[in-house]
């Protein structure tokens, strides 16, 4: 599934959509930015604005 929504999709399919392809084809958040192009910061101040924050050692949203 794309991102290219990002900044409009339902926060919590977006939290879904990002830990799904952190687990599956990045490894961490700034492999993930990078390869897909999108703003590490907006993506991260969208997910915390719905009550989720990213956990580097999990390498996950929560």
């Amino acid at each position: 599934m794309s991102l290219s929504n990002y900044q409009t999709m339902d926060p919590v399919m977006l939290m879904s959509i990002v830990n799904m392809k952190l687990r599956d084809e990045f490894g961490d958040l700034d492999n993930l930015v990078k390869s897909l192009d999108l703003d590490k910061a907006l993506l991260v101040d969208r997910l915390a604005k719905a009550g989720f924050e990213y956990l580097e050692d999990a390498k996950q949203f929560r």
